[in-house]
């Protein structure tokens, strides 16, 4: 049987965070899977986004402020010649390139262009609230608002391969990067624009993806016992 946990569960848990779910959708499923109700994650990742989402279970959710000061490292694809309206393949397209003349030695001097602390505006189709009221709240109606520019890092950016129409990077930085913003970013500097095709996580601090659970290796795990096995013990 499962290990139904009646007692309170005290740890953190790496989880490999598949497509298509929201990060509140993945503490509700680790709740329903482990029995504990105190969980917390680590930063959030979009729905359309996969990879390492740091779970804190227990009275390990007071550490979870600690990992705001965490690197994190993104694989990423970025599509060029297409904008949408949510800066990523689920949204809306509101500009095409008729042609993408771009060489890859322009996309690598604009990668350089953002290493290191840039100012970033967050998108519409965020969390950050405004008088209140969440962004994406706003931006589903319709409705854009100022939003004020915020300094980030981007300590490490790197060229990984372009096709003509999609390129691939690896970003390594601070906390509070969008990195579908990166994406739109670049392809304004690159005159043809762009936006976020595909999206990894793969480390935050020194939690990396391939030592991640997914959800239903977790509930593998549970099923065999294994639950405090698998748990990082932080307190």
């Amino acid at each position: 049987m499962g290990e139904r946990q009646t007692v309170v569960i005290n740890g953190i848990l790496n989880i490999n965070k598949e497509k298509g779910l929201t990060s509140h959708d993945v503490v509700l499923r680790v709740r329903q899977i482990t029995g504990e109700k105190k969980i917390g994650h680590t930063g959030t990742l979009d729905p359309n986004a996969t990879g390492v989402l740091v779970l804190c279970l227990g009275r390990a959710t007071k550490l979870a402020q600690n990992f705001m000061k965490f690197k994190k490292v993104y694989a990423a694809k970025a599509r060029l010649g297409i904008v949408t309206d949510t800066q990523d393949s689920e949204g809306k397209i509101i500009k095409q390139a008729e042609s993408i003349d771009v060489e890859k030695s322009q996309i690598c001097d604009i990668l350089k262009k953002f290493t290191g602390e840039i100012e970033q505006t967050p998108p519409m189709y965020s969390a950050v609230k405004h008088k209140g009221k969440r962004l994406y709240s706003l931006a589903r109606k319709g409705i854009t608002v100022e939003r004020k520019a915020k300094t980030v890092n981007i300590y490490r950016l790197d060229f990984k391969g372009f096709d003509g129409e999609y390129f691939d990077f690896e970003a390594e930085t601070s906390s509070g990067v969008y990195i579908r913003t990166l994406a739109d970013d670049i392809g304004r500097e690159l005159g043809c624009g762009a936006h976020l095709a595909e999206l990894a996580r793969v480390e935050v601090g020194d939690y990396k993806l391939k030592d991640a659970v997914t959800l239903a290796q977790l509930q593998e795990i549970v099923n065999q016992g294994k639950l405090r096995e698998t748990l990082i013990q932080a307190v």
